[in-house]
Order: structure tokens, then sequence, then C-alpha cells
């Protein structure tokens, strides 16, 4: 049975499959497909030709634009038609073309979205990928399966991240660049193959942190990146240091925790 909002708006013209939940003040456009399994929550809009399927949940005030396909099933090889899910938080924006997949039983079962992300036209989120809140996906970034994304990071058109990598807190990563290993939190990565250009001092300044404590993290930058020798050792060594500074220290165990993939650094992939 459909459960529909005295206050929604469905046209005519959209298809809205049985067993779907629309939340108050919703808006579904024309030619637009809802399925089943789909809930929208209170004030999202649904723009014309978009198609909102799968085991998915749209938080409210979100905008789903043309063309769009949200919650479609994984493009996995190993997809067997298990349920899995889409979990979009609030105010997040989708543009033109956008694709996001629901999990995987082998990778958690879940494709989660946060707050307020904004994903430009054509962007794609496969199965399973872990996004925070606050995120910007530019036009033609594709994000392979698995991947997970901090908060307030920024991906610039046409990027590709590599399944299974990390891309740490208000981290840049620069257009058409490949990321085949994990970016650390502030980190800015150009190219491809990636190459850790340093740090996203621009980013750091907006978001409010003080330039004696920017000076800081440069210093413990520095000393992990430098040299020889292994990357999570020289960060496991200097964790004591940065103690009293959390942005360092964010980036040291960003560093030390379990990966699948290898650190992105200033060398990696330089011939």
């Amino acid at each position: 049975m459909i459960s529909i909002a005295a206050s929604a708006r469905i046209h005519p013209m959209a298809v809205v499959e049985d067993g779907a939940v629309i939340g108050e003040n919703v808006f579904v456009g024309p030619f637009c497909h809802i399925g089943g399994r789909v809930i929208l929550k209170d004030d999202v809009q649904v723009l014309s030709n978009a198609v909102v399927t799968g085991l998915t949940e749209i938080g409210r005030g979100c905008r789903i634009y043309p063309m769009a396909v949200i919650g479609g099933v994984s493009q996995s090889l190993h997809e067997a038609g298990e349920d899995s899910r889409l979990v979009v938080g609030e105010n997040c924006t989708m543009r033109e073309g956008v694709t996001m997949n629901c999990g995987t039983v082998g990778g958690g079962g879940i494709t989660r979205v946060g707050n307020n992300c904004l994903l430009l036209a054509n962007s794609h989120v496969a199965h399973d990928c872990q996004l925070g809140n606050d995120i910007i996906l530019s036009n033609n970034v594709m994000l392979a399966g698995h991947v997970h994304v901090g908060d307030r990071a920024i991906l610039s058109g046409g990027c590709a991240v590599h399944q299974f990598s990390r891309i740490g807190r208000q981290a840049f990563i620069g257009g058409l660049s490949a990321v085949n290993y994990d970016v650390i939190p502030y980190g800015m990565l150009n190219g491809n193959p990636g190459i850790l250009g340093g740090l996203n001092v621009v980013g750091m300044t907006r978001a409010g942190i003080e330039r004696a404590t920017i000076h800081t993290v440069r210093r413990a930058f520095k000393q992990v990146f430098d040299g020889d020798g292994s990357i999570r050792a020289k960060a496991a060594a200097v964790r004591d240091e940065y103690l009293d500074c959390p942005e360092a220290l964010e980036i040291i165990d960003f560093i030390c925790a379990e990966s699948d993939r290898a650190i992105s650094s200033p060398y990696r992939g330089k011939a």
C-alpha cells in the first residue's frame, strides 16, 4: 500500500509503486519513477525524469534532478540480488545524471551518504561507499565500491577513486586526478597517478583553523613524509608529540589505521 502524505504533490505522469512512503511537502515531477521500497522524507523534491528505486531512503530536504538514478542495483560482479540499501541524509543535492547504487551483502549491505552533500552532474557513488557530511563531488567524479570519504572533502571534476580507498576529512582532490591510494585528512592530491602535493591550507583556513595550528600540522606532515622509511612507522613514532593538536593527530591516526590501500605521498607514483 502506498503511503502518501496529504501535502505531497505527485504529478499525474509520475509512477509511484505500491509500498512507497512519501512524506510531507514532497514533490515528484513528471515522468519520475519511485520504487515500491523507497522512502522519501519530508520536503524532498524529485524533478522530472528521475528514478529512485531499490531499498532506498532519501532524507529530508533533498533535491534530485532529471535523469538521476538513485538506489540502483550495485554493479559488483558479486551482485546476486540480495537485499541491500542506500541511505541518503538530509539536504543533499543530486544533479543531472547522478547515479548512486545500493550496497552489497559482502560489503556490509549499505551505501550511505551524509547530510548537506552536493553531487554535481554525472557523478557516481558505487556500492558500499560511505560518505560523510558537507562533501562536494564535482561533475563526472567516479567513486568505485567501498570508498570512504570524510566530512567536507572536495573532489574536483572527472577524478576517479579506486575501490576501498579512503579520503580523509577536508581533503581536496584536483580535477582529473586518479586516487589510487588513501588520501590523508587535509591532504591535497593532484595528477594521474595522484601525488599528494601537501596540505589543503586554503580549506583549513576557511574552516577557521588557526595559523599556529596549521604550522604545527605542516611540521607533522614533514616528519611523516620526508626522508626514507615506512610512512606508517614514522607516523606512529611521532604520535606522542602531537597529542595536544587534534588536527595533526587526526592525520597520524588516519595513517596508522588499518586499510586495504597504501597512503598517497608526495613521492608515490613518481619515476
